[in-house]
């Protein structure tokens, strides 16, 4: 029985996850959940469900398996459809599949996922233990039949298998869509635990109607230990790591006024730089996302160099968390819009300051008791954000000591929540850990 084989190191394991458009926070929790399982049970066997199987493959040394029917490449676009898909010889097939008559569409989208769903439920039937984990899982942002029914069938097809299934620290929100809220609020009720990385997620996962116990601990990239951080000699210049991103991200906006506020926070970070500059900071650019982050990056640099006469060095290219996590270890100051990208700063001990895009960024500096070096990336004026900036860089040491008592906090309730979710050889129990609370983040 599967219930029986949970108590042991061998349990096949799947991991469900939003990853392979390129975001390295998305990688960064894949990377840590699979260590953290691992050296508890160095037995399990583990398998990746992602967006893009090629490259969790790839990154993860596992199998992977499409999590819905269509896939990722890299930048979150849409691969083209295989020639597979249209076979030259057969005419019908060829015209249902190009087919773009209403009717023929709704169809052929009904009978594909009818498909896909039939082969998911024989794949997960296999696995002891489905972990449904991640940052921003839990959100409505692309429509109620992305990622809330994503999530919603994945679960109901893990409990009609009677396979075990753990929504692990997961992030939650934009949730407005009613339909969103009923596929959410099914899908936490089919786990046999739920935690959330925030107390904002839990509530508001809490307003879709679940009702069930649920607990709050740190993101899994916390978990994250095979790395070093390196500070550089005293005496030399201190390097600012600035990581713009293309915001917005979603719609809610025209495509006109999307433009026109994208440009406002490009100009607006690069009058911000140029202040840096003058006071002789070097600068350098990273990203946390390889998908989408190199063209605003190369956005800023434009402005840079056509409204400041400022010339900057590319950014260097990496492919993978451990690069961006050595290269963001040869800095000293961060300047970050993405919510790993806080996360990282905070595992190197750098301290960070956020330009927050989202109630996420905004929650976890306020976690770290570093609210004061956050600002909102829709209003934030750029002589302001050089002189919160100069603040920071007085107060480096108690920003540096705040950061590296909340890190110890942080790391010691992921052991925790690891060591009881998947406890040692001879124990079959699953517990829920002792943390339920904001404690995770006081």
């Amino acid at each position: 029985m599967k219930s029986e084989r949970m108590g042991i190191a061998a349990a096949k394991i799947a991991i469900l996850h939003h990853a392979g458009g390129g975001n390295l926070g998305d990688d960064a929790c894949i990377d840590a959940l699979i260590c953290s399982i691992k050296c508890r049970w160095p037995e399990a066997l583990i398998s990746v469900f992602s967006m893009n199987p090629e490259d969790a493959a790839k990154k993860f040394g596992v199998p992977s398996h499409p999590l819905r029917r269509h896939t990722w490449a890299l930048g979150y676009w849409k691969p083209p459809p295989s020639e597979a898909n249209f076979p030259g010889r057969n005419k019908l097939l060829r015209w249902i599949n190009t087919a773009k008559n209403p009717i023929i569409r709704l169809s052929r989208t009904v009978v594909y996922e009818l498909a896909f769903l039939y082969r998911s439920h024989r794949a997960i039937r296999s696995f002891d233990l489905l972990v449904f984990s991640g940052g921003g899982q839990l959100t409505d942002r692309s429509g109620p039949w992305s990622f809330p029914y994503t999530v919603f069938s994945w679960l109901l097809m893990a409990k009609s298998a009677c396979v075990k299934c753990f929504v692990l620290n997961v992030g939650a929100g934009p949730l407005i869509r009613p339909l969103s809220k009923f596929f959410i609020a099914r899908a936490l009720f089919a786990a046999d635990y739920v935690s959330f990385r925030d107390e904002r997620s839990q509530a508001l996962a809490r307003g879709t109607g679940f009702r069930g116990r649920s607990h709050v601990f740190p993101d899994n990239a916390y978990s994250l230990k095979e790395f070093q951080s390196n500070d550089r000699p005293r005496g030399e210049q201190p390097i600012v790591g600035i990581a713009p991103m293309p915001y917005p991200v979603d719609p809610p906006f025209e495509a006109g006024e999307n433009r026109r506020i994208y440009q406002s926070v490009i100009f607006r970070l690069a009058k911000f730089v140029s202040l840096l500059v003058q006071h002789c900071y070097p600068i350098t650019f990273f990203g946390t996302d390889i998908g989408v982050d190199p063209e605003a990056i190369e956005d800023l640099r434009s402005s840079l160099r056509k409204d400041h006469n400022i010339v900057t060095p590319p950014c260097q290219p990496v492919q993978s968390v451990s690069e961006i996590l050595a290269q963001l270890s040869g800095m000293d100051y961060i300047v970050t819009c993405r919510f790993h990208g806080v996360v990282f700063a905070h595992l190197l001990n750098k301290p960070v300051l956020a330009i927050s895009h989202h109630p996420k960024v905004t929650e976890l500096m306020r976690s770290l008791g570093l609210s004061q070096f956050c600002v909102d990336i829709r209003t934030f004026n750029p002589i302001r954000l050089a002189e919160l900036f100069g603040s920071l860089v007085r107060s480096q040491e108690e920003v540096r000591n705040r950061m590296n008592t909340a890190l110890k906090t942080y790391r010691s309730l992921a052991d925790a929540q690891f060591d009881q979710l998947f406890p040692s050889r001879g124990s079959s129990r699953v517990d829920a850990p002792a943390r339920t609370s904001a404690a995770a983040h006081s």
